[in-house]
């Protein structure tokens, strides 16, 4: 018989190590399940520690992307569900990850987990790669043994996201594109055509049309001060920057874009839909209300405007006070959203409620893309042609003088 050290984590997620005797690796998990207890490692004595554990790889920045998480965990769901210890397959999913940071992040986590750390005190060293509603739902599976259901509502709560940004910037690339287009168009008629022709207006004195006048202008402008316009133009994106980066430049923004019109109420939808998806997997994973509360806190730590109405949320709640009832206070959330709260709440089925709302918020969503994406080819061809008609009328006047002339 072989014998075999362990690192195991009982129910109230005390973290032990010790050594057995066992025909194989096999029969000694088993032996160690019966017991109610969850491997984080096991290794024959036979074996040279650390081998092949740990391959390395180069340096990165710490940044995963979220493909990489959402296959990640339903890949680590699988192996512990088929009775893989946590180390083992930690070290596996390092070792043949197709995303360098992510290899890099697991090797330290796979280290800190076979020196007898918790998995998500080891995954919070990096917040980079693993936001804090990860380390939360991690934190409740493990306590509550329940960790590859807890990964599986982790992976389909990253997977939600990730379709949501894809959507998003699939609607926008293609306006965005076709704009910066037509406007290098237009710049390179002002700045390379119109000067051809500006000289022999001026010799002349011509008399020009309004339209032709900006046009030569602009040109002017360009050519004379193109250096002190781009410092300008430097100056006011920098300076910009500083003042959105404080406090109050964040508040103001963050109200400029949820006022903003078409674009306002997709922003706020997909911050709420964020809010209510990422409140409803905490709550659904075992996670209390407050300490649920503190994840989106710190998840809408950029956005004033929410992470305010989820402070005052939580004291109105920590005093005593129903979630629904805090929210509406806040005047920060509608009141379709705080009525079907409430119901979940008073009826005791709050997740599947918080589910339903997940669901019309994303629908919503959905439904302004597909709305966009149909309006969006008419307000573009509009939009271009404008500026195709007034390249067309400027260039044909100013041909049409010169010939005259």
């Amino acid at each position: 018989m072989a014998r075999f050290n362990y690192t195991v984590q009982d129910a109230q997620g005390t973290v032990t190590t010790g050594s057995m005797a066992s025909e194989d690796e096999e029969q000694a998990v088993q032996t160690l399940q019966g017991k109610g207890l969850f491997i984080l490692s096991i290794q024959s004595e036979s074996e040279k520690a650390g081998s092949g554990l740990f391959k390395k790889r180069a340096k990165t920045n710490g940044k995963v992307p979220g493909k990489a998480r959402v296959f990640f965990g339903e890949q680590l769901s699988t192996l512990i569900a088929g009775g893989v210890p946590l180390v083992r397959a930690l070290s596996l999913l390092s070792e043949h990850s197709d995303s360098p940071a992510l290899g890099e992040v697991l090797q330290q986590v796979t280290r800190d987990v076979s020196a007898g750390g918790s998995f998500h005190k080891a995954l919070a060293k990096h917040p980079k790669a693993f936001g804090y509603i990860w380390v939360s739902l991690v934190q409740a599976g493990e306590l509550s043994g329940q960790l590859p259901t807890v990964l599986r509502q982790i992976t389909n709560y990253e997977a939600k996201q990730e379709s949501i940004k894809g959507k998003i910037i699939s609607a926008f690339s293609y306006p965005a594109v076709v704009l910066v287009g037509a406007m290098g168009v237009l710049v390179y008629f002002i700045i390379g055509i119109v000067p051809t022709f500006a000289g022999i207006f001026k010799d002349f004195g011509m008399q020009l049309p309004a339209i032709t006048q900006i046009v030569v202008g602009l040109s002017d402008l360009f050519r004379n001060y193109g250096v002190a316009c781009f410092v300008v133009l430097l100056g006011l994106i920098f300076g910009g920057k500083a003042y959105f980066a404080t406090p109050n430049g964040k508040s103001v923004w963050y109200r400029m874009w949820y006022s903003a019109p078409l674009v306002g109420a997709l922003l706020k939808d997909m911050a709420l839909e964020q809010l209510i998806t990422t409140m409803g997997t905490l709550v659904k994973s075992g996670v209390s209300i407050l300490n649920t509360l503190s994840v989106l806190e710190t998840t809408f730590k950029e956005n004033p405007i929410f992470n305010t109405a989820i402070k005052k949320s939580k004291n109105e709640i920590s005093s005593g006070r129903s979630i629904a009832e805090s929210f509406k206070k806040t005047g920060i959330f509608p009141g379709m959203m705080t009525d079907m709260i409430l119901m979940g709440e008073e009826s005791g089925k709050l997740p599947d409620i918080l589910s339903v709302l997940s669901a019309f918020y994303q629908e919503r969503i959905d439904q302004f893309i597909t709305r966009f994406s149909a309006m969006i080819d008419p307000i573009l061809m509009v939009g271009i042609g404008a500026i195709a008609g007034f390249i067309v009328m400027s260039e044909a006047y100013l041909r049409s003088a010169s010939v005259c002339r």
